[in-house]
């Protein structure tokens, strides 16, 4: 009996799509020229009588060596992922253009002090070293590569079988055995895989750099984050010269992790106390601001919220808000309105988080809805005054999580008061120099603020 050879199909380099036959448009994304023949490879059956692999139970498998951990050199690094960087893992780093990408992969590179591989497929040999004797950067164990074709960056981990692989950066690296351009959803999807079933299998750690679209996303319709084990963006503002690292997906660690860095003429440098950071230049008994303990994963955070409220004079009344939700900043508006008899349809209204950070904590509620009264009153909170709490729609102060981390670092900073919901008291131990008041709605709240 003749054995049925693989049904040809035609793959979309564009989208990724799938087709039984051939089209001169894409019926998927429309676009012209894209559909290329593909073979599935054929599936054959065992039939030389060879059992199939054998199950493992899950507790004789005590391969600890080889998911140990090795240090990165950065602590802040070593936090977002998790304890360091783990063998066989890949790691996806995004962030946009000039955010500090490369300078930090360099610095992962000297702090690890094992051997590495650096494909720079953007910048010359000359930059990238231009760049490692501007950041100090130990290059002994370093060997670096301009190749771009996949195939041959892995024939060359072959052969420096190193410890630590750097692909700088993905939208550049191909496959020429396909017909689509670097950066398309096919080169990425195929040279992706390529790095991930290497790394599984010869057991050293990936770190790819890719950039962010316009819309706020890695290039490649995210195909890669799912592919991947670790997902870091590396965030920042040009006004500020802070960057926050941020773990979004970690199959070994916890998600929404931060460490924070300042970028200098040396590279970035770990910021060890954010708190201080963003509260550096905090202007005192002035009406419209608030202080607020983030959690950014396991990290307490101060954070400062600013308010401004003041009368619209041309048409339609502005409402700006940085590092905050917009659509929650009108809901606070409405229950200061509906609950609290504060009219604000009037008035311009501007939200900023200082220090450029972006937050989506609902704990967050208690600090803004203050920070909008204090202006709107024109009346300054005290200057010692912590606030954390959910606000809902009918002005109730919601319970929040991980309230005696939150409290425990504005002891820490030198705060005497804080406001925080009702609920939480049962789980809130003491703190010495802490005088906590217990709310379960915003007008209570208010009471003791103003």
């Amino acid at each position: 009996m003749a054995k049925s050879s693989p049904k040809t199909v035609f793959l979309c380099n564009q989208c990724g799509n799938e087709f039984p036959k051939w089209h001169g448009q894409c019926p998927a994304c429309n676009e012209w020229g894209t559909l290329s023949e593909f073979r599935p490879p054929k599936t054959r059956r065992k039939t030389n009588g060879a059992p199939a692999r054998e199950t493992k139970k899950l507790s004789s498998i005590t391969n600890k060596k080889g998911r140990k951990r090795s240090s990165s050199g950065l602590s802040e690094v070593n936090r977002v992922l998790g304890g360091g960087l783990l063998p066989g893992s890949m790691i996806l780093l995004g962030g946009q253009p000039g955010i500090g990408k490369s300078t930090l992969a360099l610095q992962v590179i000297a702090g690890c002090g094992q051997s590495a591989l650096y494909v720079s497929a953007e910048e010359s040999d000359d930059q990238l070293a231009l760049r490692a004797e501007r950041l100090g950067v130990q290059t002994t164990g370093l060997h670096v590569s301009g190749e771009n074709e996949i195939l041959n960056v892995l024939e060359q981990v072959s052969v420096v079988q190193p410890a630590l692989l750097v692909i700088d950066s993905i939208q550049t690296v191909y496959n020429e055995d396909l017909d689509s351009l670097p950066g398309s959803v096919g080169q990425l999807r195929n040279c992706g895989q390529q790095l991930l079933n290497a790394c599984k299998q010869k057991g050293f750690t990936v770190i790819v750099i890719g950039h962010v679209t316009k819309e706020g996303t890695i290039a490649g319709p995210k195909m890669l984050e799912h592919m991947v084990d670790t997902v870091l963006y590396l965030e920042g503002d040009d006004r500020y010269d802070h960057r926050i690292l941020r773990s979004v997906k970690n199959r070994f660690g916890a998600t929404n992790e931060v460490g924070v860095f300042q970028m200098t003429s040396l590279g970035l440098e770990e910021v060890t106390n954010p708190s201080e950071l963003f509260l550096a230049e905090r202007t005192e008994n002035t009406a419209g601001t608030a202080i607020f303990p983030s959690m950014e994963g396991s990290r307490p955070i101060l954070v400062e919220v600013q308010a401004l409220v003041s009368k619209a004079n041309f048409g339609t009344p502005q409402r700006n808000a940085n590092g905050v939700d917009t659509r929650r900043l009108a809901m606070l508006l409405a229950v200061l309105e509906k609950r609290l008899g504060k009219i604000m349809g009037m008035n311009d209204v501007f939200v900023n988080l200082v220090g450029g950070l972006k937050i989506q904590d609902p704990a967050a509620d208690m600090a803004i809805i203050s920070a909008l009264a204090s202006s709107n009153l024109d009346k300054p909170i005290a200057n010692n005054t912590v606030l954390v709490g959910e606000v809902g729609l009918t002005g109730e102060v919601r319970s929040v999580a991980k309230i005696e981390q939150r409290l425990q670092e504005a002891v820490a900073l030198g705060f005497k008061i804080a406001i925080i919901p009702k609920s939480n008291m049962k789980n809130v131990k003491s703190f010495k120099g802490l005088k906590i008041h217990d709310v379960k709605s915003v007008r209570e709240a208010f009471q003791h603020i103003f």
